[in-house]
């Protein structure tokens, strides 16, 4: 009985295949979003006749990905330092003036109140 057990693992070795779930066709690693569109629509808005390569998007990408992590990751540590459980805007407001220099926070901290005004009154 345990010869025949051997002799079927023996068979089956090498051979089977993890189980492995389908790759998404978005083309970025998961976990990252892909900016290139919204960076073409700002690039056009800016400078109509310009266009941007493929490796420059990547590293665009590259950019907002770690300074969007950055952000987060400062913004979860300030709501521990609270002894909170809720992410507030507060908190991602003053991570942005932790991590950016003082005149680019204030106008990323300007646009974003912007956009969350808009959203909330759309």
């Amino acid at each position: 009985m345990a010869r025949n057990i051997i002799k079927k693992n023996k068979r089956f070795r090498g051979h089977q295949k993890a189980i492995s779930k389908k790759k998404s066709h978005s083309g970025t690693e998961s976990g990252y979003r892909n900016y290139s569109l919204y960076v073409n629509r700002v690039l056009k808005e800016v400078v109509p006749q310009k266009n941007i390569s493929s490796r420059t998007m990547d590293i665009m990408n590259t950019v907002i990905n770690d300074m969007f992590e950055r952000i987060s990751t400062e913004a979860y540590n300030l709501m521990c330092y609270r002894k909170r459980c809720t992410l507030k805007p507060e908190d991602i407001q003053k991570a942005v003036y932790l991590l950016l220099p003082e005149k680019l926070a204030k106008y990323a901290v300007a646009f974003g109140n912007e956009a969350v005004q808009r959203y909330v009154c759309s």
